[in-house]
């Protein structure tokens, strides 16, 4: 293997042909011109991407930047707006964090993100990852940044065979010895690139990538079989009720969950505690019928969930017809709209 400053170099030369082109991305040929990264903007991406897909990151990305310009916007934004508009891109404890670290910026750095790893790692919300990710592609600082494309380069570049998760501060050693202190935003981000469309998880295309010459895995043949992880345990199985009130006039019951815990500070459908043998727990009284079940999984467990409808006495506390979206809603909140709709149907033919 050639020395470190090779490997980067090299990298650095596919990413300046190859780099992906990204609503939040400064392109390579655009940074060498002076432009500089937007530091609201790579923080928002980087928020967003943390276990989402950069396809479904994109149109979420347009819209809040739309919505919300500035970390100033966002931060002076309604919390209920920006968890609406988060609604299906999952982990809503992000969502809340967001607005928290926004504020921070906003009220005590005058809208001006800190421009260090470390000074960045003290706003809510930001993680060693994060923190590495917006330093470096904001403000060039060496900062190492690991994701899991960075992983899976690593593992295979170096033909590490201890498993996931233990080989984490070995894959972060190996990595901090191969970012270069000149342009490490476009390293980190050509590393990114390189796991996400040359190094793939399943079929890596070593015949054209830059560091085959210096990958130990790819030397051994067992690339693609890097990196090993640990056997997972199964998820297990919860149930609960969901209960769609609907009254006359078509207004609908719903309910703002505590900010704490799953899918926190969001909207949704009133529904018992979710568990092995849930008690149904109906939040008015009425006729309930069970128009269906849906199912959901969540990063630790499956969900199953009885829909109940029925209609409900008109009250100041429901959410008019008109006021209602459900594209609005978690994921898990829309199945349950979408069981629902059986048996809203029989109950309007039966009025």
């Amino acid at each position: 293997m050639r020395d470190d400053t090779a490997i980067s170099a090299d990298i650095l030369h596919w990413y300046d042909h190859h780099a992906r082109i990204l609503p939040w991305r400064v392109s390579p040929a655009d940074r060498a011109a002076g432009v500089r990264p937007d530091p609201y903007r790579v923080w928002l991406s980087e928020v967003m991407l943390q276990q989402t897909t950069v396809a479904a990151v994109r149109s979420y990305f347009r819209t809040f930047t739309q919505a919300w310009p500035t970390v100033s916007d966002l931060a002076a934004a309604d919390d209920g707006d920006v968890m609406a508009a988060w609604a299906g891109l999952g982990y809503y404890a992000r969502a809340r964090n967001l607005l928290k670290c926004a504020r921070v910026v906003a009220d005590q750095y005058t809208g001006h993100f800190p421009n260090t790893a470390a000074k960045l790692l003290t706003l809510p919300g930001i993680g060693p990852y994060t923190a590495a990710a917006v330093a470096s592609i904001a403000f060039d600082e060496p900062a190492t940044v690991v994701d899991g494309n960075v992983e899976r380069v690593i593992s295979r570049l170096f033909a590490l065979t201890d498993p996931l998760p233990g080989s984490r501060p070995r894959i972060a050693q190996l990595a901090a010895t191969v970012t270069p202190r000149e342009r490490p935003g476009d390293y980190a981000q050509a590393m990114m690139d390189l796991g996400a469309t040359i190094c793939t998880p399943r079929n890596p295309a070593c015949g054209i990538c830059p560091l085959r010459p210096d990958c130990a895995g790819f030397a051994q043949g067992i690339a693609a079989e890097l990196p090993k992880k640990t056997p997972k345990q199964p998820k297990p199985t919860r149930h609960g009720f969901a209960y769609v009130g609907r009254a006359s006039d078509g207004a609908i019951l719903l309910e703002r969950r505590p900010d704490k815990g799953l899918l926190g500070g969001t909207l949704g459908f009133p529904g018992s505690d979710w568990g092995a043998d849930p008690d149904p727990v109906p939040p008015r009284t009425a006729d309930w019928t069970v128009s269906g079940e849906v199912r959901h999984t969540f990063t630790h467990f499956h969900l199953i969930l009885t829909v109940m409808v029925a209609q409900i006495p008109t009250e100041p506390a429901l959410t008019p017809a008109a006021q209602f979206n459900p594209a609005s809603l978690p994921t898990v909140m829309r199945k349950v709209w979408d069981g629902a709709q059986p048996g809203i149907c029989e109950l309007t033919n039966d009025t």
